[in-house]
Protein backbone atom coordinates (compact mmCIF):
# COMPACT_ATOMS: atom_id res chain seq x y z
CA UNK A 1 0.00 0.00 0.00
CA UNK A 2 2.91 2.36 0.53
CA UNK A 3 2.64 5.51 -1.55
CA UNK A 4 -0.03 4.35 -3.96
CA UNK A 5 -2.65 6.89 -4.99
CA UNK A 6 -5.99 6.50 -6.73
CA UNK A 7 -8.79 8.75 -7.89
CA UNK A 8 -12.46 7.85 -8.24
CA UNK A 9 -14.83 10.00 -10.29
CA UNK A 10 -16.32 10.72 -13.67
CA UNK A 11 -14.04 9.90 -16.60
CA UNK A 12 -13.44 13.45 -17.82
CA UNK A 13 -12.44 14.74 -14.38
CA UNK A 14 -9.93 12.03 -13.53
CA UNK A 15 -8.06 11.27 -16.77
CA UNK A 16 -5.49 14.02 -16.24
CA UNK A 17 -4.36 12.24 -13.06
CA UNK A 18 -3.44 9.15 -15.08
CA UNK A 19 -0.60 11.12 -16.69
CA UNK A 20 0.76 11.82 -13.20
CA UNK A 21 0.86 8.12 -12.31
CA UNK A 22 -2.32 8.06 -10.22
CA UNK A 23 -4.51 4.99 -10.69
CA UNK A 24 -7.84 6.11 -12.13
CA UNK A 25 -11.22 4.50 -11.51
CA UNK A 26 -13.95 6.05 -13.65
CA UNK A 27 -17.43 5.52 -12.21
CA UNK A 28 -20.81 6.76 -13.32
CA UNK A 29 -22.85 6.48 -10.14
CA UNK A 30 -22.77 6.20 -6.36
CA UNK A 31 -23.23 2.42 -6.30
CA UNK A 32 -20.22 1.78 -8.52
CA UNK A 33 -18.18 4.29 -6.50
CA UNK A 34 -18.90 2.37 -3.28
CA UNK A 35 -17.75 -0.88 -4.90
CA UNK A 36 -14.53 0.70 -6.16
CA UNK A 37 -13.79 2.33 -2.80
CA UNK A 38 -14.28 -0.96 -0.95
CA UNK A 39 -11.83 -2.70 -3.31
CA UNK A 40 -9.21 0.05 -3.39
CA UNK A 41 -9.22 0.87 0.34
CA UNK A 42 -6.83 -1.93 1.22
CA UNK A 43 -4.46 -1.27 -1.67
CA UNK A 44 -4.04 2.53 -1.80
CA UNK A 45 -2.69 5.04 0.74
CA UNK A 46 -4.48 8.04 -0.70
CA UNK A 47 -7.78 8.01 -2.56
CA UNK A 48 -9.15 11.15 -4.17
CA UNK A 49 -12.89 11.36 -4.83
CA UNK A 50 -14.56 14.01 -6.99
CA UNK A 51 -16.88 16.41 -5.16
CA UNK A 52 -20.09 15.21 -6.80
CA UNK A 53 -19.46 11.65 -5.64
CA UNK A 54 -18.17 12.73 -2.27
CA UNK A 55 -21.40 14.59 -1.54
CA UNK A 56 -23.52 11.53 -2.24
CA UNK A 57 -21.13 9.23 -0.35
CA UNK A 58 -20.83 11.38 2.79
CA UNK A 59 -21.82 8.77 5.38
CA UNK A 60 -20.01 5.99 3.54
CA UNK A 61 -16.76 7.99 3.47
CA UNK A 62 -16.90 8.59 7.23
CA UNK A 63 -15.94 4.96 7.79
CA UNK A 64 -12.47 5.78 6.48
CA UNK A 65 -11.98 8.35 9.25
CA UNK A 66 -11.44 5.57 11.79
CA UNK A 67 -8.26 4.18 10.22
CA UNK A 68 -5.01 5.94 9.35
CA UNK A 69 -5.16 4.62 5.76
CA UNK A 70 -6.43 5.21 3.24
CA UNK A 71 -6.65 8.95 3.42
CA UNK A 72 -9.72 9.98 1.40
CA UNK A 73 -9.70 13.51 -0.01
CA UNK A 74 -12.27 15.39 -2.07
CA UNK A 75 -11.31 17.23 -5.27
CA UNK A 76 -13.37 19.42 -7.60
CA UNK A 77 -14.31 17.95 -10.96
CA UNK A 78 -14.47 19.43 -14.44
CA UNK A 79 -17.95 20.74 -13.70
CA UNK A 80 -16.43 23.09 -11.13
CA UNK A 81 -16.03 23.05 -7.42
CA UNK A 82 -18.09 24.07 -4.47
CA UNK A 83 -17.16 24.60 -0.85
CA UNK A 84 -17.92 20.95 -0.06
CA UNK A 85 -14.32 19.81 -0.56
CA UNK A 86 -13.02 22.63 1.60
CA UNK A 87 -15.49 21.81 4.38
CA UNK A 88 -14.58 18.12 4.13
CA UNK A 89 -10.86 18.91 4.53
CA UNK A 90 -11.51 21.39 7.34
CA UNK A 91 -13.54 18.81 9.26
CA UNK A 92 -10.83 16.16 8.83
CA UNK A 93 -8.09 18.53 10.01
CA UNK A 94 -10.09 19.59 13.06
CA UNK A 95 -10.69 15.94 14.02
CA UNK A 96 -7.02 15.08 13.58
CA UNK A 97 -5.50 18.12 15.27
CA UNK A 98 -8.29 19.42 17.46
CA UNK A 99 -7.96 22.90 15.96
CA UNK A 100 -8.63 24.63 12.63
CA UNK A 101 -5.17 25.51 11.31
CA UNK A 102 -5.92 25.83 7.60
CA UNK A 103 -9.03 27.92 7.33
CA UNK A 104 -8.97 30.06 10.45
CA UNK A 105 -10.35 33.40 9.32
CA UNK A 106 -9.31 35.50 12.29
CA UNK A 107 -8.69 39.17 11.55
Amino acid sequence: MTGKMAIVGDGDSIMVFKAAGVSTFPVSDEKKAREVLRKTASEYSIIFVTEELSKSLGDFLKRFDEAPYPVVLTLPSTSGGSTYGEEFLKSAMERALGVDILFNNEK
